[in-house]
């Protein structure tokens, strides 16, 4: 509680002086859109030419500007990458809030109207280290493997890495996949993937904007202790229908969008119909995988009903089934459903309130056939409701409070080391607390400190636990700002992972037992950003330190020994980005150095994704008439592997009773080595692309051409157990997209 009282008393202090200052000027508000959809752009720049001042629109399109001095005319300039700047003329009243609703219309049909993203350039002391945000222009750009994907995108970004060609699975600067936090609409997707991970269930066309936390994040985040991965759909075209098809070696898809009175909606839907191409993905072995999924999102705003509010309701549904021909193999089945209702409301005063109740649901199951495999099922309910309020003061100054309920269920279906059914069912409830303050009244100058106070957590240790977090923005020169972070990140729901497996198909989701403590990650993360004329420069390095990190026990005998056992990790690099715009050519280099380790039982090891050395090489070239090219070079030092050293023949016996089978039933055992103790071979491979656009009558048309692994690059995956088979990734692959937009 005294930590309670000295946050207080900080607040209070700063504060006070905000609303002790006695004010002649005006404020400027409004949303910022495309001209043709009404879809909102977000962090677009906001300008006002006679004060050299501004602010960036957040993901709503939405800005606020305090502390204008009033009785004045302005100049204000809206901007956006790919759309046309658009100057206003502005009078601005004493203690009045002006409203001004932007639409800007794009550069040219070619290209830029797909861009979804601006580069916040007015916020020069914006505290947002680690922070990436990845436009779904830059997704398209991008060389495909067999189609555009969120998470196969995010690999190439300094920090995160992956474990192959054939997952789309992503670790976070040392950190295991199942500590990246991904939100749709703010609600949580627990197993964002199809084709057992192979891409993502995000369609990128529903897609506005993209945010990506590499860490050093927000009071406002909580859940998971290594990244967060913030994705907001579109609305729906608010003046036309439009309808827009696209067909790929893998899949086909729809989207369907347009008008309703007050308001818009979207639809899409997305369907595999070929899984010719994903026998490249697993080693020319069959992959009889079928999946869809689903969006749909109705918009509304009235201002008879509620004047400046927005509703929205949304819907999502995945679901995949691997089907085996093979009676001898196992299948699976897997589903996600979301659904959201939310509410948001901006006031004449500089509040803006953001309610939302979210219901996220997961079910995954292993059905064995008649393989020697055991049946496993997973069931996930998280029902979420998040209340957010956001001031901005006079002096430019930020707070934001909120609270976050959430009631989660977790059943898992497994049967015990002696072959009896087990179900392990865990229903916890999480409330929490949390308040920032954004210190921006300094051009130079920004701090945000905040702390997240988990009064009720979902396990008995997790309670009563703070979460402060803080981190700073210093401008050294107008073309350079040091960034430093410092957060503590709790964690009280884990996967089941078994880091001996080679390819990991199933990992369910539990609560964290009440006989562990909850994760605790502390990350330090420092840099400098440095922003020329056309060349962007971004170094960091980060240090992250895990304690009470759940992991199978390896050493488990009997069925009262414990499931689960606490370790520690550790993990430390550098990154650099590094981008050359020199029209028409872009280009972008990336190069991380990392170390990760865990200990676990005192027995130290790297984990399967730690890898030292990463460099990514991306070229792209704006053709002309409607033309676009790209080539990515991408190189990885090898990943860790557990060697096989031997095997002995182990007996399988099922029933005593069957004596003439007994001699028949014994089956090759395993004996490996260290754990993670070999280094595969270092990696690499060239990818090519190149797309096409145009129109026919009222018809758009999108080729796009792509080629993966050029050079053909045997990069190995992993060697079978049972064979010691090669198994390597992706070979030489090339792929087509077409899209029709109407």
């Amino acid at each position: 509680m005294l930590q309670l009282k000295k946050w207080g008393v900080l607040l209070v202090l700063l504060i006070l002086p905000n609303l002790l200052l006695a004010q002649n000027s005006g404020k400027m508000r409004g949303f910022v859109t495309d001209e043709k959809n009404g879809e909102a752009l977000a962090y677009g720049n906001v300008y006002i030419e006679e004060l050299k001042t501004g602010a960036s629109t957040d993901e709503n399109g939405y800005f606020f500007i305090t502390s204008i001095p009033a009785g004045k005319e302005y100049t204000v300039v809206f901007s956006y990458v790919g759309y046309q700047s658009k100057s206003i003329d502005v009078f601005v009243a004493p203690n009045k809030t002006t409203q001004l609703d932007v639409e800007l219309s794009s550069e040219g049909v070619e290209l830029q109207t797909i861009e979804k993203i601006g580069e916040k350039v007015i916020e020069q002391n914006a505290t947002d280290i680690g922070l990436q945000r990845i436009a779904v222009r830059q997704l398209e750009a991008l060389p495909k493997g067999v189609e555009t994907d969120v998470f196969r995108s995010l690999q190439f970004i300094p920090g995160v890495r992956s474990t192959g060609d054939v997952s789309a699975r992503y670790y976070v600067r040392g950190g295991a996949s199942n500590e990246n936090l991904v939100m749709l609409n703010g609600t949580t997707v627990y197993n964002p993937f199809h084709a057992m991970g192979l891409f993502s269930v995000i369609d990128p066309d529903m897609i506005n904007s993209i945010e990506f936390y590499k860490g050093g994040y927000g009071a406002q985040f909580g859940e998971r202790m290594s990244s967060v991965l913030k994705i907001t759909s579109k609305d729906g075209n608010k003046y036309n229908f439009g309808v827009k098809a696209s067909s790929s070696y893998l899949t086909g898809k729809v989207l369907l969008e347009g008008p309703i009175p007050d308001g818009s909606f979207i639809l899409t839907a997305r369907k595999s119909y070929n899984n010719d191409i994903l026998r490249k993905f697993f080693n020319e072995q069959n992959a009889p995988f079928d999946f869809y999924d689903g969006f749909f999102k109705i918009n509304y705003s009235n201002p008879d009903f509620i004047r400046d509010a927005k509703f929205e309701v949304y819907g999502f549904l995945s679901y995949d089934k691997l089907d085996e021909d093979d009676p001898f193999k196992e299948s699976f089945n897997w589903q996600n459903n979301l659904f959201s209702f939310k509410w948001l409301q901006v006031y004449d005063s500089p509040l803006l309130t953001d309610f939302g109740i979210h219901v996220s649901q997961f079910k995954g199951e292993v059905i064995p056939n008649l393989s020697l495999v055991s049946p496993k099922s997973n069931e996930v309910s998280d029902v979420t409701f998040k209340g957010d309020f956001t001031y901005l003061f006079d002096s430019k100054d930020e707070v934001g409070v909120g609270v976050h309920i959430k009631t989660i269920d977790t059943k898992l279906f497994l049967l015990n080391p002696n072959g009896s059914p087990a179900e392990i069912e865990d229903f916890s409830s999480n409330i929490s607390l949390y308040a920032k303050y954004n210190f921006l009244r300094y051009e130079n100058f920004g701090l945000e400190f905040g702390n997240r106070f988990n009064l009720i957590g979902l396990t008995e240790a997790g309670s009563f636990r703070m979460e402060p977090r803080i981190s700073a923005t210093y401008m050294i020169f107008p073309f350079m700002k040091f960034k430093a972070a410092w957060g503590l990140y709790i964690q009280e729901i884990t996967t089941l992972t078994d880091e001996n497996e080679v390819i990991s198909l199933f990992e369910p989701w539990v609560i964290i037992p009440d006989y562990l403590n909850p994760s605790v990650s502390r990350h330090y993360t420092a840099g400098l950003e440095t922003n020329l004329e056309n060349f962007t420069i971004n170094i960091e390095g980060y240090y992250k330190s895990i304690t009470d990190l759940p992991a199978l026990n390896q050493n488990k005998k009997t069925a009262d020994d414990e499931d689960l056992v606490s370790g520690n990790g550790e993990a430390y690099g550098a990154e650099v980005y590094a981008k050359y715009d020199f029209n028409p050519f872009a280009l972008t280099t990336t190069y991380t150095l990392s170390y990760a380790y865990k200990d676990i039982e005192n027995w130290v090891y790297y984990p399967r994704y730690d890898s030292r050395h990463a460099f990514n090489v991306i070229l792209e070239y704006k053709i002309g008439w409607g033309w676009e090219a790209s080539a990515l070079w991408t190189y990885n030092t090898g990943l860790p592997f557990t060697p096989l050293i031997g095997f002995y023949d182990r007996a399988e016996i099922d029933n005593l009773h069957n004596y003439p089978y007994i001699i028949e039933s014994f089956y090759p055992y395993s004996l490996l080595g260290d754990k993670n103790i070999g280094r595969l071979p270092d990696y690499h491979r060239l990818d090519l692309s190149v797309s096409k656009s145009f129109e026919i009558g009222f018809a758009k048309f999108s080729l796009d051409f792509s080629v993966i692994n050029v050079y053909n690059r045997k990069n190995i995956f992993y060697f079978k157990r049972d064979s010691a088979e090669r198994v390597n990734m992706l070979p030489f692959l090339p792929t087509a997209t077409i899209k029709i937009e109407i």
